[in-house]
């Protein structure tokens, strides 16, 4: 029987529209470009007849003529893939119908289901949701064609420079995003004056629209780990709703043994359970659920009503779920593990959102729910940055000379302005070489790249830092090998330098035929030695040994763990200050205030769980905790600008005033030599003066007053937020019992040290109980129990561990550490039968939950 790959799968199901694409110009959204960056799908598209594959928001009326097919005839077929709502990308998909006149068949697939069209707040359409957006979308097309004289293929005279489709007769409410301009479509009529049917006077644009369900819009990191798409709705949708066991719409609520009514189910999650029931329909696997925490319960009681006696006589291949809520956990994706791949996705840069929902702030209220801007996967890997600066010229000025020969044979007499543009851009080159918008080289990770058939980034999740940064090496020096570079550089096993990587890197992209031949496993290194670079290094390891620390201190007293607290803010806060004294320059290795600040958070959730009971209000004593606030206080007095605070909003300005006005006053008041005049007894005479100067003195204190009153009561309210992570134990059903709890032993090698995830595939692959693990019944389970149980003929509850495919998704996210301990533990279990899938909502890095917890994405 074959094995269970998600890539594997996501090709099949694009090869499964291969018919729709042969011939179409190809429109990928956000959240569908970042899926298939992962799989690697272009060339598949483009296999498949694609005749261009451009983005859905940045659309242009010139893509038509991008044909990699070299069709001659004009494109006569559209085909949209999105992970939105139908409704949300509307006016994006009108515009394209606008901007290609000449299409005939539009054909959509969307990520989200009709049921979800249905249930879900902000959408307008029903449970027939596909049905009523082909007539909805040709209603709103043929008035649009009508309104600015869309006649013969082609826009009137009277078309505007910018159409606003809101506003054009579309039937869905406007998003309140500003749309983007149109460029003029009179260029495009020399492309189509040749074919007559499309220019007849009188012709009424005759257009057919499908609407097809596409579920397999997601990231692989690997063909056993997967996350969804950060610019797609299901991960934008809030998990939680803000009440007293929430903290942040992006994770779930602590768990409480205590069910939500239909009616309060987050959209996040009634999405997340559409999606997982589509995914193991595509995957052909009948899953038999299992759910720890109240969300994963909930998620997995509407995948049980959703199956159907259809499903019963299916040849399926029986697969276990089991779904598990991230607040039982918030310490292993907060903690700086060994993992270079969460190394990677930490120090690169990402590439900006290619949609805003809002302005100013990480969440919109729209329609009374929110959507969570996350980060996208998509990272930014400087190749360029790692060539040396004649490499990076000469391949900058080729590209130059490229689009110089090729404008003067696009339209030999009028091409001075781009000549122009061009000597502009050739100068900024020459005086800039290394700017980033200018760069030539980048890469991003693509799961399916393989070397010798090893998937890349497969290999890397299983191993540490260390082991991930030596294989990469091994992979370079092989492919030196094959490639028959001479090299001459020392290597010691065991061992890996930058320069070292740098060497092997530029060897093998020398040659343009080599780079692209083995652009793979060149990206890849470019991306371990930006993870190894020094600065990258310092600051994670700095982090490694503050969180060993809190550790070793829970051995002591809540005393002792208080006062490492104490002591990390404080420090950050110092060399905060002097920073901006400009007495020392910062290294970027050393803690700044807002690591402190996560650092904390750390220390109460390791304190709530070893001294649940050391205070009324928290797990630390009044005098404590009065500690840590006025070290807060104190911290954010000198050091206002840092960021992902949320509970600063409305008085950062005056803390920055204040604290500017505090610092010039310490400049002034420093000693100078001095001057017998400052002696002076006429100064003692002038009363008026220092009346006024007195009352200025006293209203400027009363406002200083004020402001501290104002940040006391702020950071007060923060503290609360610290209790309630720190009762994560006592509230979350399933962690009472202390079994799977997450210790403060970071040892490398014991059960202890390790993340939830590790400990629940260890138990239930031991057959063990497990506390809170709640089995929900499969479709022939429901039918035994429901008629022929009454027969003696009942159904055994099934273990989880008796089946051969088990599918972990993490509702809340998931990091490359945790992949890499549940492969552990399956490989100690001796179970090598058995197929483990990891997925989550997203991929977490500690800067996340930074932003989940205290950020704008906290209910703080």
């Amino acid at each position: 029987m074959a094995s269970v790959d998600v890539i594997k799968s996501c090709i099949d199901s694009i090869t499964q529209i291969s018919e729709y694409v042969e011939g179409a110009i190809v429109y990928l959204d956000a959240g569908s470009t970042e899926s298939f960056q992962f799989i690697g799908a272009y060339p598949l598209l483009l296999n498949h007849g694609a005749r261009a594959i451009c983005s859905l928001e940045n659309m242009s009326s010139f893509d038509a003529m991008v044909d990699w097919n070299s069709s001659s005839d004009p494109a006569r077929k559209l085909v949209v893939i999105t992970s939105r709502l139908l409704s949300d990308a509307h006016r994006y998909i009108l515009r394209c119908l606008s901007s290609h006149q000449g299409v005939r068949h539009c054909t959509i697939f969307t990520s989200i289901s009709e049921v979800s069209h249905s249930v879900f707040p902000d959408s307008p359409l029903g449970p027939d949701a596909y049905h009523e957006y082909e007539s909805l979308l040709v209603q709103d097309y043929e008035e649009l064609t009508k309104k600015f004289g869309i006649k013969s293929g082609k826009f009137g005279s009277n078309t505007p420079e910018k159409l606003n489709f809101e506003d054009g007769g579309s039937r869905f409410p406007s998003s309140g995003e500003e749309v983007p301009h149109l460029e003029s479509s009179s260029s495009g009529r020399g492309f189509y004056e040749h074919n007559p049917l499309d220019y007849t006077e009188n012709a009424v644009l005759k257009l057919v629209v499908s609407v097809h369900h596409f579920p397999m819009i997601l990231c692989p990191i690997s063909p056993r780990a997967f996350v969804l798409p950060s610019e797609g709705l299901v991960s934008e949708s809030y998990l939680s709703a803000e009440h007293e066991d929430s903290i942040s719409p992006g994770l779930p609520p602590l768990s409480t043994g205590v069910l939500s009514d239909a009616d309060d189910v987050p959209p996040g999650v009634t999405l997340t359970a559409n999606f997982l029931y589509h995914l193991a329909a595509k995957m052909d696997l009948k899953m038999e659920i299992f759910s720890l925490g109240d969300t994963s319960k909930t998620i997995g009681k509407i995948m049980t009503d959703m199956s159907s006696l259809y499903d019963v006589g299916r040849r399926k291949r029986s697969a276990g779920l089991l779904l598990i809520d991230r607040t039982l956990d918030l310490l292993t994706p907060c903690c700086h593990g060994d993992s270079l791949v969460d190394r990677m996705f930490s120090s690169l840069p990402r590439r900006s959102r290619t949609t805003s929902q809002g302005k100013g702030s990480g969440i919109l209220l729209k329609h009374g729910s929110s959507y969570l801007l996350r980060a996208p996967l998509d990272v930014q890997i400087p190749v360029a940055k790692l060539l040396n600066e004649e490499d990076s010229q000469i391949d900058n000025f080729r590209l130059i000379e490229s689009v110089e020969a090729f404008l003067r044979g696009w339209n030999h007499g009028n091409n001075d302005s781009q000549m122009a543009d061009l000597l502009n851009l050739s100068q900024n080159i020459h005086d800039k070489p290394h700017r980033s918008d200018i760069e030539i080289l980048s890469g991003s990770f693509v799961s399916s790249e393989s070397f010798r058939g090893t998937k890349f980034l497969e290999a890397l999740l299983d191993r540490k830092t260390k082991d991930g940064a030596l294989l990469v090496k091994k992979w370079l020096q092989e492919t030196i090998h094959k490639e028959n570079v001479i090299l001459n550089i020392k290597s010691r096993p065991g061992q890996i330098t930058k320069s070292e990587l740098l060497a092997m890197i530029k060897a093998l992209a020398r040659s343009q035929s080599s780079l692209v031949r083995n652009k793979g496993i060149i990206q890849l290194a470019c991306a371990t030695l930006s993870a190894l670079e020094e600065s990258n290094c310092a600051k994670w390891d700095a982090f490694i040994s503050a969180e060993k620390i809190l550790s070793v201190s829970l051995g002591e007293t809540s005393q002792s763990l208080a006062a490492q607290i104490c002591d990390l803010i404080n420090k950050s806060a110092l060399l905060g200050s002097h920073v901006n004294k400009g007495k020392m320059d910062m290294s970027k290795g050393i803690l700044s205030l807002q690591d402190a600040l996560l650092l904390m958070i750390v220390g109460y959730i390791l304190a709530g769980e070893n001294f649940p009971t050391s205070g009324s209000d928290g797990p630390f004593s009044w005098q404590e905790e009065h500690l840590l606030k006025e070290a807060v206080v104190d911290a954010l007095l000198e050091n206002p600008s840092v960021e992902n605070l949320k509970f600063l909003d409305g008085i950062r300005e005056e803390l920055e005033a204040n604290a500017n006005k505090l610092k010039s006053k310490e400049t002034a008041e420093e000693p100078s030599e001095l001057d017998i005049d400052d002696f002076d007894d006429d100064q003692w005479g002038k009363w008026g003066e220092e009346e006024a100067d007195d009352d200025n003195r006293n209203e400027q204190v009363y406002d200083d007053v004020q402001l501290k009153l104002e940040l006391r009561d702020r950071v007060d309210n923060y503290f609360k937020f610290l209790h309630k992570l720190s009762t994560l134990k006592i509230k979350n059903a399933p962690l009472r019992d202390g079994s799977l709890t997450v210790d403060g032993n970071f040892g490398e090698d014991t059960y202890m040290g390790k993340g939830l995830l590790y400990k629940l595939l260890t138990r239930v692959l031991g057959k063990y109980d497990l506390p809170g693990l709640e089995y929900h019944s499969s479709t022939v389970g429901r039918l035994f129990k429901s008629g022929f149980g009454r027969f003696g003929l009942g159904q055994a509850k099934p273990s989880l561990a008796d089946q051969n495919v088990i599918l972990v998704f993490v509702v809340g996210g998931i990091n490359g550490v945790e992949v890499r301990e549940a492969q552990e533990a399956l490989s100690e279990s001796g179970r090598p039968d058995i197929e483990l899938v990891i997925g989550g909502t997203t991929f977490l890095t500690p800067d996340d939950m930074l932003d989940l917890l205290q950020g704008d994405f906290s209910y703080i």
